[in-house]
């Protein structure tokens, strides 16, 4: 099997603008060919798109407003995680020896369909992702006895993360008092609890082993790859755990042969604030039951190590990219280009992307 490498990646603003999906597309594609060395359109074998606006023949209309005429080209739909999705088709393309070179473009606009899954009846009427998560959260607090002030700290941190982010959707800073008085839309989640729904486009180059030093002289290897899937139904789910995300770790980690104390930097999914706390333990980053804790110590000691360019949360929330920026984000911190989101002497980050109350998960390994 061949090794695996990002040596390009583009990305669009984040935004409640209305473009048009493929300019979105586009205009991230024409990043990666700006910024990436002796790249040309022949050059690419393929062209996945990762998106939940799925009724177009995106992957093709991508190739010709491009001027590429790939091998491989389709659109992947997954819910919030499409971008990883995409990644590990790629992947796996390339490691076969059915490419070389694959471009991964990823986008959603803000009214995309993924936001609701109208295949889960367990989901009654409270059909959109809040509800999940206010259940989530309410578990949480009563088994854990977990408090308004530490969610608040998982917006506090992210946001302010975000002002270093160029293509963030959120630029303001909120205090924890802010925060925690903010506007209710649930008993348990008000509205800076949650990630914004937004348009926005991110895409990435992945080469083999045989030619990435052709584009870039610091390629990020993808070393462990990990993806579990239990259910479409939320309900059938532990409320207070992530199960899929730990699955997907313990498998990303063995392929990597790496262990979470490893980890210098970390993208992780925090479609809400419950989110973080719970993922942190079960990657492993944090000890069960210190989730909260050891967010809380990160936020007082500016530490950057966890969602470094604003989560979900500060950055913004297009489905089918968002997978795609946290890759990008983690390949510019293992080569030291992340300017003012740097995270010091990181050499292995972690992508956590994740689906529908975490119904389906993610976790890549990123080394330098």
């Amino acid at each position: 099997m061949k090794k695996v490498a990002v040596v390009g990646y583009g990305n669009t603003k984040f935004s409640t603008d209305d473009i048009p999906i493929e300019s979105l597309l586009l205009e991230s594609t024409k990043e990666v060919f700006n910024t990436t060395n002796n790249l040309s359109q022949d050059l690419i074998d393929g062209v996945i798109v990762s998106t939940n606006d799925n009724s177009k023949y995106l992957g093709a209309i991508l190739s010709e407003l491009s001027g590429i005429k790939p091998k491989i080209s389709h659109t992947v739909e997954h819910l919030c995680s499409s971008g990883t999705a995409a990644t590990v088709s790629a992947f796996s393309y390339i490691a076969s020896g059915l490419a070389d070179i694959i471009l991964v473009a990823g986008a959603d606009k803000s009214d995309n369909p993924g936001q609701v899954l109208d295949w889960d009846r367990s989901r009654g009427e409270f059909t959109r992702p809040i509800y999940w998560a206010s259940m989530f959260t309410k578990a949480h607090k009563r088994k854990f006895n977990t408090t308004e002030e530490e969610l608040a700290v998982v917006s506090a941190k992210n946001h302010k993360q975000a002002l270093d982010n160029p293509h963030a959707y959120s630029h303001k800073a909120y205090t924890i008092p802010e925060i925690m008085n903010s506007k209710n839309i649930t008993d348990d989640l008000r509205m800076l609890d949650c990630s914004y729904s937004c348009s926005g486009s991110s895409s990435i180059l992945l080469a083999s082993e045989d030619i990435a030093k052709k584009f870039t002289d610091s390629p990020v290897w993808i070393s462990g790859i990990g993806q579990k899937t239990s259910s479409a139904s939320f309900t059938k789910n532990d409320l207070t755990n992530l199960d899929t995300t730990k699955s997907a770790a313990d498998i990303a980690y063995n392929m990597a042969k790496a262990t979470a104390n490893e980890i210098d930097v970390a993208e992780i999914h925090d479609a809400f604030s419950i989110c973080e706390l719970m993922a942190v333990e079960d990657l492993g980053l944090a000890k069960k039951t210190t989730g909260a804790e050891f967010v809380r110590n990160l936020f007082n000691t500016e530490n950057r190590q966890i969602n470094p360019r604003g989560g979900l949360i500060g950055a913004g929330h297009p489905l089918g990219a968002t997978g795609i920026s946290q890759i990008v984000e983690i390949t510019q911190q293992l080569q030291n280009k992340a300017e003012k989101r740097q995270v010091s002497n990181a050499n292995k980050g972690l992508v956590h992307n994740m689906s529908a109350a975490a119904t389906s998960s993610t976790v890549l390994i990123l080394e330098s």
